[in-house]
């Protein structure tokens, strides 16, 4: 613990030389730390979608560094500091695990989540979907929602009701294509069968961004596959029939 500590405490000194000495560091705001550290976060979750342990480790620096960066600048105007960040956190951990640190018994997992967001609602929050950021992709947002409603017991029972769901919502979508409804129909009825399907996922225990990220780095490998075969054939994509470009793409799939 004491080496630990002494790590932080080195990062803490470090911050405040560079707020001090560095021109750039001088400069930062908040508002100019936001867009890296939504940078910082999509390289991190990159690796660990790679499951590279020693960039994990680098990417974990680096949001360490920005939260430290953040209590730094508003320590200057007497907002808060590092130490009133760290006493937020664990005050908010202790109080919703009532069952670790108080004689609240829990039956598992599912009510674990019941009760911190019952206990969010205490806290004066008017929603349970309130925690869930505006900004975020839609994707992720989606998946956040339903597991939000679950936690207060706004859910399907099981698996199969779900995916009976699924099979409702593709069938609405073909519906109004093969219709030629208007293009908003359409996209209600695809926005639809995306919202099912990311819950079917949470039913089966699959994150829908990693699911669809892992995908599209496969896609992405098989492509950049296709496209360096048909240059040392002397070809070009556009000039190729789909057959040909298929050839290729059936090799990177193997590979």
């Amino acid at each position: 613990m004491e080496e630990k500590l002494k790590a932080f405490e080195r990062l803490l000194v470090i911050m405040d030389e560079l707020r001090e000495q560095c021109p750039w560091d001088k400069k930062q705001t908040m508002e100019s730390l936001r867009y890296l550290s939504i940078e910082e976060l999509y390289e991190l979750s990159d690796a660990i979608l790679e499951k590279d342990m020693e960039e994990i480790k680098k990417e974990l620096g680096d949001l360490l560094l920005h939260i430290v960066f953040y209590a730094k600048i508003a320590s200057e105007t007497k907002e808060f500091d590092i130490a009133d960040v760290l006493n937020s956190i664990c005050d908010k951990l202790v109080y919703r695990h009532p069952h670790i640190y108080s004689d609240v018994k829990v039956s598992g997992e599912e009510e674990v989540k019941q009760n911190w967001e019952k206990l969010k609602l205490k806290e004066g929050k008017t929603s349970v979907l309130q925690g869930v950021p505006k900004s975020l992709p839609a994707m992720v947002k989606a998946n956040r929602i339903q597991e939000k409603a679950r936690g207060v017991g706004f859910d399907w029972d099981n698996p199969e009701q779900v995916w009976e769901k699924v099979q409702e919502e593709l069938g609405e979508l073909k519906a109004e294509v093969d219709f030629k409804s208007g293009k908003e129909l359409v996209e209600a009825e695809f926005g639809d069968l995306l919202f099912s399907l990311i819950n079917y996922a949470r039913f089966i225990d699959i994150n829908p961004e990693d699911a669809l990220e892992r995908t599209n780095k496969k896609f992405i490998k098989r492509f950049q596959y296709l496209e360096v075969k048909a240059k040392e054939a002397g070809k070009d994509l556009q000039d190729m029939t789909l057959r040909e470009m298929d050839v290729y793409w059936e090799e990177a799939k193997k590979l």
